[in-house]
């Protein structure tokens, strides 16, 4: 079979390993970059700006999450490794989806079944590439599967469970529109059966458009009648669970998604005591609302991932007293509208950097918020020094861009990086 594997990134990478394990198959990377490192030697190659146009002759086009399948010129079929593994995985799929929350959320399911006794994958996003193990994976196992809108754009199954969370403006400078990206996210439940589960934020539009047009059993969360806080407790109905406080991650918004993996899990599991030491277990995930240090009594946070506005609220919200948050990066077409009136409300300084900095600049000014300093063209070290010298005793610094990392930064994990390199050189850590 020909096969041309189309971006060669990370997934593109774990595609190439797949598909070559079969002899049979003919390879060719192909790829917008006029240069790749790390080929296989000897293999065959199409780059250059106009490489995805020129797919004719084809079986297969395996393209890379976030290769929209309208550029792709080809007579033969668009696949994925997303479709691959739901096609050919023998276990139960649990898969989250939503423009925050995805990776805690996974974790968290993942961290209860394991206290349970499953043996669990956690593949995605946030795991290790679906493919690399699917030949490990048994029917008597469980997969949870981080899914971006990526990832689901043209998935042709859905999970056994499907877990939609918070929804809001998201990669709009891949999506054509917010109606193609929902459309995307919608895939999630596409196709699943009338016995099949979706659990959903009920609190958010786009959430419950969704759901809407699902054929599958609802569970909207939190709710009275399944998973909800209720006086400083988990519930799950009248069932009290455990405490809220045996959560390790800050945040109101982490209690919402603690409600959707305690719906997810129900069906598996309905212990208390091993739901409280599941999610106790899980200390949180890099670059999400990470204490890095405490210098000269302030508090510095690395919230790196929090590439949209809404992720930036729920950060500012996660904390008392006064706040300096750095804010700003590459464009993903976001409206920072709602973020600029939270500032407003909130006792914070704003530093604004990247290509948003106008943007976002804008955005305060419409609020009345002035507040704020513009940092273009400066380094992340220079960045937290000016940090450093606005912050105020016990204060918290919060590193939570609500933008891309792009331009400046190799991703947001690089970013976070220098951050927390930054601070740790700022001075004698408490």
């Amino acid at each position: 079979m020909k096969i041309a594997i189309a971006g060669y990134g990370v997934e593109g990478q774990a595609n190439y390993r797949y598909w070559s394990a079969d002899p049979a198959n003919q390879l060719t990377i192909v790829d917008e970059k006029s240069e790749l490192d790390n080929l296989p030697q000897g293999a065959a190659t199409i780059l250059g700006p106009d490489a995805f146009s020129k797919l004719d002759g084809f079986d297969l086009v395996i393209r890379t999450a976030g290769l929209a399948p309208r550029k792709i010129k080809t007579d033969g079929k668009i696949w994925s490794g997303a479709n691959e593994f739901f096609a050919k995985c023998p276990a139960p799929i649990i898969g989250v989806t939503g423009s925050k929350g995805k990776g805690t959320t996974a974790s968290l399911i993942a961290s209860i079944l394991e206290v349970a006794g499953k043996k669990v994958w956690l593949v995605g996003n946030i795991g290790i590439a679906s493919l690399d193990i699917l030949d490990q994976i048994k029917p008597t196992d469980l997969v949870v599967y981080e899914l971006s809108s990526f990832q689901l754009w043209d998935l042709e199954r859905s999970p056994q469970t499907a877990v939609v969370l918070y929804i809001e403006q998201e990669h709009l400078d891949v999506h054509a529109d917010m109606d193609e990206y929902v459309t995307a996210k919608a895939q999630i439940t596409a196709h699943q059966a009338a016995d099949d589960l979706l659990v959903y934020n009920q609190n958010n539009t786009y959430a419950n458009q969704i759901a809407a047009n699902s054929v599958a059993q609802k569970l909207g969360y939190p709710s009275e009648m399944t998973a909800h806080v209720n006086d400083g407790s988990f519930y799950y109905g009248e069932q009290e669970i455990c405490s809220t406080d045996v959560l390790q991650i800050r945040g109101s918004h982490n209690l919402d998604n603690a409600c959707a993996a305690i719906d997810a899990i129900w069906q598996y599991t309905q212990d208390p005591s091993v739901i409280e030491k599941g999610l106790s277990s899980f200390k949180g995930l890099p670059h999400r609302l990470q204490l890095v240090a405490v210098v000269n009594s302030v508090s510095y946070y690395d919230d790196s991932i929090a590439t949209t506005p809404s992720s930036a609220i729920a950060a500012l919200r996660s904390f008392d007293g006064p706040k300096v948050i750095i804010l700003g990066g590459s464009s993903k077409g976001s409206d920072f509208s709602e973020l600029g009136q939270e500032l407003k409300r909130q006792d914070a300084k704003a530093l604004l950097i990247g290509a948003e900095a106008s943007t976002i600049a804008g955005a305060c000014d419409a609020a009345d918020f002035s507040n704020y300093e513009i940092l273009t063209d400066k380094t992340m070290a220079e960045i937290v020094s000016r940090a450093a010298e606005v912050a105020e005793p016990n204060s918290t610094v919060l590193l939570s861009p609500a933008a891309a990392s792009f331009g400046m930064f190799k991703n947001y994990a690089d970013r976070g990086d220098q951050f927390q390199a930054a601070v740790k050189s700022l001075g004698a850590v408490q």
